[in-house]
């Protein structure tokens, strides 16, 4: 964006709000990685109930910063000229339906929640959520996308 910033419209206090909410979802999308890992290599089923939860808890919070994000995303003419901004678009919403899908694969019994198919999926949304994590660092710091100037 050559001719400047694209402020946010969704903030609060000034601040943005979509990178603040964004970066529940990707902590507890992790965190059921990590989770799922742990229950496949110790057969715990605490491990496959945290698991379950972390998504329950990233998908809820995951609604809000889809919000916030559309908001961001339609507010402004030049974020959607970006082709940039549609592959994190596209890419996050391809993470939130694994997510999706993954939460319910995790509400059957421990093991066949977990092992492969929830293991697989997890792997695939942390995956994509990096991409796309690196796509909206790209966005902010390259094309000025939802930049706050300082405040005196």
């Amino acid at each position: 964006m050559a001719d400047g910033n694209s402020p946010t419209t969704a903030r609060i206090a000034g601040n943005p709000l979509h990178p603040l909410l964004a970066s529940v979802p990707f902590t507890c999308f992790s965190g059921a990685l990590l989770t799922d890992i742990a229950y496949w290599r110790t057969f715990n089923m605490q491990w496959a109930n945290f698991s379950a939860w972390l998504l329950a808890v990233g998908l809820f919070v995951a609604v809000f910063a889809v919000i916030v994000g559309l908001i961001d995303f339609l507010a402004d003419r030049r974020v959607r000229q970006l082709g940039l901004a549609w592959a994190y678009a596209g890419g996050n919403a391809l993470a939130l339906v694994l997510a999706i899908v993954n939460s319910f694969v995790h509400s059957r019994d421990a093991y066949t929640s977990v092992v492969p198919m929830g293991l697989i999926l997890s792997a695939l949304t942390v995956l994509i959520m990096l991409m796309t994590g690196w796509m909206g660092w790209d966005l902010v710091y390259r094309h000025r996308v939802i930049v706050v100037e300082n405040r005196p």
